[in-house]
């Protein structure tokens, strides 16, 4: 009896500690991006939860290292187990962040990515002197911003059906101004900037405010390809992680 008893408490040890294992690897993970299916841009997804994912629906996560993982349907189990981790090495992650950056703008092009574009004070600024893509806080309201100069300036706004405009007057020196709120603008769409005679298309894209982790949110601003701003960013990071 006694021994018996010993192997049921062992073999209980023995699945409990599995059990601890798995729990211990969850983390969680924000979804990137959705086609079908019941996940939302911006929720949170744990690694150890179950996915099922039709033929023709798509799942991308981001985890706390920065990380993207993409599935495609059909699938059903728990795909995620082996990818998210409670405990972020936050160097290693960097490194990895910086990797794919410096991979994603050779593969698309630096002039293509805004890669050579002047560099951002802070991340959160909507650059107007080029075209590309640009991220947005959603619930917030584009902060325009030039390249330092001492000259007035102007640009003017405008939807593709050039349906509405309203033009920004720059005073000498100034580099940021922020949008008022404005009828018709909307996140998620492509707009013209028409800034001294010429016209920049500037996509933009509205990043959920669920995200706070600043790795998290560089892989997303990278994924989304808003390379100048993910730039400023990753920069934040490394002065954060160089004094711990």
């Amino acid at each position: 009896m006694l021994i018996k008893r010993s192997i049921i408490v062992g073999v209980c040890g023995a699945i409990l500690s599995c059990s601890l294992a798995v729990t211990c690897r969850a983390a969680k993970l924000v979804v990137l991006e959705a086609r079908g299916g019941s996940f939302k841009q911006g929720m949170s997804v744990d690694s150890n939860a179950t996915i099922t994912l039709k033929e023709g629906e798509r799942l991308t996560v981001i985890g706390s290292d920065g990380k993207s993982v993409a599935l495609k349907g059909p699938i059903s189990g728990q795909p995620l187990m082996n990818t998210g981790s409670a405990v972020v090495d936050t160097r290693q992650a960097l490194a990895a962040l910086v990797a794919t950056r410096d991979a994603r703008t050779s593969s698309i092009g630096t002039i293509r990515a805004g890669a050579a574009a002047s560099p951002l004070p802070i991340p959160w600024l909507v650059d107007v002197s080029r075209s590309g893509v640009r991220c947005v806080l959603e619930g917030e309201l584009p902060v325009w911003w030039r390249p330092e100069t001492a000259e007035i300036g102007r640009f003017t706004l405008l939807p593709l059906d050039r349906s509405w405009s309203v033009q920004f007057e720059w005073e000498a020196g100034q580099q940021l101004q922020a949008m008022t709120p404005l009828v018709g603008f909307e996140g998620n769409r492509t707009y013209l900037i028409r800034n001294e005679g010429r016209d920049y298309a500037i996509e933009i894209v509205l990043i959920p405010k669920v995200l706070e982790n600043n790795l998290v949110l560089s892989s997303w601003m990278l994924e989304k390809g808003c390379i100048q701003q993910a730039d400023a960013l990753i920069d934040i990071v490394r002065k954060e992680i160089l004094t711990q």
